[in-house]
């Protein structure tokens, strides 16, 4: 029998058979062998143990279309980042990690900002260009005020989605607004901390309707970067890309160079200064840790 884990928590594996529900298993010891671990969104085989009490072994992992670290998810499409537009106030360094990181990953990513209308349309239209003019696909909701959310479907139709974001945004209230059945807890936000309470503490995979699935996973208040050599930061930085032709020297971080096109572009506004800051800090974090 085949189905796909929705959910994994301390060793047993949810998995969702279409037409049958969802079974309770334990993964088989080859798997511990194989240093493979089955990942919610895998499609796997699966022994029913007792039909009755829809219990289950894995047997068999499918081949993976894709398998992500950060956030542990297998056979996802796109990601969706969501940030609020206002309380808490969009940390655009936390932001860019999370957008190097699948890049790295090679997953397209849709940035979405709730609590649109917490903020002025001037202040929306300025967050969103930031990430617009760098390539990505932005949009603004309110899950409070149920705007958006037509676009939102239809960003994610047909598609699994990995749905990812600091805690206190608003992604569980996002998340049963497009899957009502799912009735996740919606943590009220402490106003002392801002951040989220009751919040999601595991990945799981919820069918929102044919060919379209979510996947909550637990909020971050930090991202480590991958391993990668600060001389390829700079690649996951599209927007740079049009500009490094006019960069007098070859290899060209556009940091301290002189004649450098993508630092001429960033004084005629052509590039936007906070990506532009967070691309320097994130290089200087990699430099560093290349030292110890």
């Amino acid at each position: 029998m085949q189905g796909k884990i929705i959910k994994g928590i301390s060793g047993f594996y949810y998995v969702h058979v279409v037409g049958a529900g969802i079974y309770e298993c334990k993964a088989k010891g080859i798997f511990r062998q194989q240093k493979l671990k089955p990942l919610v969104g895998d499609n796997v085989e699966i022994n029913v143990i007792s039909e009755e009490e829809k219990t289950g072994n894995v047997v068999a992992v499918l081949p993976r279309r894709n398998a992500l670290i950060r956030p542990a998810v297998a056979n996802v499409d796109q990601a969706l980042l969501i940030f609020a537009a206002a309380s808490p106030q969009p940390n655009f360094n936390l932001m860019d990690r999370f957008l190097v990181m699948m890049a790295w990953q090679q997953v397209p990513v849709v940035i979405c900002y709730n609590k649109q209308d917490l903020v002025e349309d001037i202040a929306m239209e300025r967050m969103a260009q930031i990430y617009r003019s760098a390539g990505y696909q932005v949009i603004g909701v309110s899950a409070k005020g149920h705007q958006g959310i037509d676009e939102l479907k239809q960003v994610l139709r047909g598609k699994v989605s990995t749905v990812a974001g600091p805690s206190g945004v608003g992604k569980s209230s996002l998340i049963n607004l497009l899957a009502p059945a799912a009735a996740m807890e919606t943590g009220e936000i402490s106003k002392k901390i801002e951040r989220g309470r009751h919040t999601t503490r595991h990945a799981e995979l919820i069918h929102v309707e044919q060919d379209t699935y979510i996947m909550d996973t637990p909020g971050f208040s930090s991202l480590y970067l991958p391993e990668m050599e600060k001389e390829e930061l700079q690649q996951f930085y599209p927007e740079f890309a049009a500009y490094e032709p006019q960069c007098r020297f070859g290899g060209c971080a556009h940091i301290n160079e002189p004649d450098c096109g993508v630092k001429q572009a960033l004084g005629q506004g052509e590039i936007s200064p906070v990506r532009y800051e967070n691309y320097c800090l994130l290089y200087q974090e990699l430099k560093d840790k290349k030292k110890y």
